[in-house]
C-alpha cells in the first residue's frame, strides 16, 4: 500500500463552518489555501457531505432535534458544493470528503473526491464502510471511543483490499481540554499497527503548538484540525482554528520536524563540528619514558592524556602488542605512522587521524 500520500499531510476540515453559504465556504478556502501556500505544506480541505433524504428519519426531519435541525440548516446542493470542490482544486489543495451515508459516497466518486474520511462514530459502521471500500480511495479514519476489535477488524478489512489507510488518534470531544488529549495512544496505534500512517486529529483550544510538537515526535504523520473565519458575527466555535492559529500551528509541526531530524530507524550522520568538539575531549596516547624502535608496546608503557594531536593515536586505537616503528621520547604524542598496526594500513582511517585533535 501506498502511505505517502498521507505523509507530512494536513487535512484543514470545513465541515459545516460554512454555515450553509457558498460565499463563506469559498472564502474560507481561499483564506487557508494561501496559509498552505505560504508555508509550503501538502494539504487538504475537507468538506462533510450528507443526503438528507436518507440520512434522517422522514419523522424526525422537521423535529428540534440539535444535531438534525442544525444539519438541515447548513445544508448546500450537490451544485454549491461542487463548486466547493472545484475550488478546493483549483487553490492546490486536495479535496477530501466525510460522507455519512451511501449516497454521499457515490457523490465523492463524482466530484472526484480525492481521500475520503470515516468519522469516529462510523468507525464500525459496516454499510458505508463497504460502500466507501467500493471506491478504491485511499481513506483516513479516526478513533474517537473505537472498541480495540472494531479498529482490529477495519485496518484488517482494508489491508485485504489494499486500500491505503491512516489512523488518526482522535478524543471526539467538541472542544477538548489539554488533560483529555491521550496523546499516549499514539504509541499504541503505532505498536499495534506499523503498516499504517498514524495521526492526529485534534480539538483542544487553550494551545495550538503543544500538542503537534508531541504528536510529531510520537510518529504522527497526518494532522486534522477544524477551521473556520470570522464572518457576518456568527461565533467561532472554540475547537475551530482561525487562519492566525492554523499559521501557528503549521509552524509548530515545523519546528517538531525540525527538533526531530532523521527517522528513528536509522542512525543519524554526525556533523563536522559535533566530531571537532568531541576530538577536543578525547585523550591522546604519550609515551611514558624513552622507547626504542622495535619496542613491543604495552599499556605500562603510555598514558593517556588531553589534547589529542593531529595523527596522534587515542585510547580507541591503542592495542598491546604493536610494535614501534621508530623510536619516540618520553611526553612525546605517540602517531599512527610510528606503529605496526592493523590501523596503520586502513588509508581511510589515516586520514581522518590526522584531520583531528590539534
Amino acid at each position: 500500500m501506498n502511505r505517502d500520500i498521507f505523509e507530512d499531510l494536513f487535512v484543514l476540515e470545513m465541515a459545516n463552518n460554512h454555515n450553509g453559504k457558498l460565499e463563506k465556504g469559498l472564502r474560507i478556502i481561499t483564506e487557508f489555501s494561501q496559509i498552505v501556500r505560504f508555508n509550503n505544506i501538502r494539504a487538504g480541505i475537507k468538506l462533510q457531505f450528507r443526503d438528507l433524504n436518507t440520512l434522517f428519519h422522514k419523522d424526525f426531519r422537521e423535529s428540534d432535534v440539535r444535531y438534525v435541525r442544525r444539519t438541515l440548516d447548513r445544508q448546500l446542493s450537490n451544485e454549491e458544493l461542487a463548486v466547493l470542490v472545484n475550488a478546493i482544486r483549483k487553490s492546490n489543495c486536495i479535496p477530501i470528503c466525510t460522507p455519512f451515508d451511501e449516497a454521499s459516497v457515490d457523490l465523492c466518486t463524482e466530484l472526484g473526491i480525492q481521500i475520503i474520511k470515516i468519522a469516529s462514530a462510523y468507525l464500525n459502521d459496516w454499510f458505508l464502510i463497504e460502500k466507501i471500500a467500493s471506491t478504491k480511495k485511499p481513506v483516513i479514519v479516526s478513533t474517537g471511543g473505537y472498541s480495540q476489535k472494531d479498529l482490529d477488524d477495519l485496518v484488517i478489512f482494508f489491508e485485504h483490499r489494499n486500500i491505503p489507510l491512516a489512523i488518526n488518534h482522535c478524543v471526539a470531544i467538541y472542544p477538548t481540554e489539554d488533560s483529555q488529549l491521550e496523546l499516549n495512544q499514539i504509541d499504541l496505534l503505532k505498536n499495534r499497527y506499523p503498516n499504517h500512517t498514524i495521526g492526529l486529529s485534534s480539538h483542544e483550544y487553550h494551545d495550538w503548538s503543544a500538542s503537534i510538537l508531541i504528536a510529531y515526535a510520537k510518529g504522527a504523520r497526518t494532522f486534522e484540525r477544524h477551521i473556520d473565519i470570522e464572518m457576518d458575527g456568527i461565533l467561532v466555535p472554540p475547537y475551530c482554528s482561525l487562519p492566525a492559529q492554523t499559521v501557528q500551528w503549521i509552524q509548530a509541526f515545523k519546528k517538531a520536524k525540525e527538533m526531530c531530524g532523521i527517522s528513528g530507524a536509522e542512525k543519524r550522520a554526525f556533523p563536522d563540528a559535533e566530531l571537532k568538539y568531541l576530538d577536543t575531549q578525547v585523550r591522546g596516547v604519550y609515551a611514558k619514558r624513552n622507547l626504542t624502535e622495535g619496542h613491543i608496546l604495552s599499556t605500562e608503557d603510555v598514558y593517556l592524556a588531553i589534547p589529542l594531536q593531529k595523527g596522534q593515536i587515542c585510547c580507541r586505537e591503542f592495542m598491546s602488542g604493536e610494535v614501534l616503528l621508530k623510536g619516540c621520547e618520553k611526553d612525546q604524542a605517540i602517531t599512527i605512522n610510528m606503529i605496526d598496526s592493523p590501523y596503520a594500513n586502513d588509508e581511510n582511517l589515516r586520514k581522518s587521524i590526522y584531520e583531528r585533535g590539534l
